[in-house]
């Protein structure tokens, strides 16, 4: 046997021994998550966050993960995320993305967050084309994890 077919073995073989029961039971848990996107003639934008949180007796953990898009015929597009890890079990992470055509365009911004036993997402598009009302949309989600018993 090779010596890299040794070495890819023993590591298969320690990860199929490792005991399953280092995984605790989530005593609440859940998740949120919200999306949005606009257009206007030849412009996008998209984004979503999305936030889970599982409690343990050991303590809460929290996970995050946002992303989007923009897209435009002639124009300039630019999508950007940005996730701050405060301290533990405090994760906000907020991505924009907006698309521009002369005065045409569309947006859109995610903001989610994990804050020990809150977690909430919220999402905000926009579209407008010069000489029209713009068009807006807001989606929220929030959840508090139950109080321990």
């Amino acid at each position: 046997m090779k010596p890299i077919h040794l070495i890819a073995a023993a590591s298969i073989a320690l990860l199929a021994s490792t005991s399953a029961g280092l995984a605790e039971e989530c005593n609440a848990a859940g998740t949120v998550g919200t999306a949005g996107s606009a257009s206007a003639g030849g412009t996008s934008a998209g984004s979503v966050g999305t936030a889970g949180a599982c409690r343990t007796a050991g303590g809460t953990t929290s996970s995050i993960g946002s992303g989007g898009s923009a897209a435009t015929t002639d124009g300039k597009a630019q999508s950007k995320t940005h996730i701050n890890d405060n301290n533990g079990d405090k994760l906000k992470a907020q991505t924009k993305a907006q698309a521009v055509d002369k005065g045409t365009f569309s947006k859109s911004r995610t903001k989610t967050s994990a804050d020990g036993d809150a977690l909430q997402s919220t999402t905000r598009t926009m579209s407008h084309v010069p000489g029209e009302k713009p068009v807006k949309n807001t989606t929220r989600s929030k959840i508090i994890l139950p109080e321990q018993q």
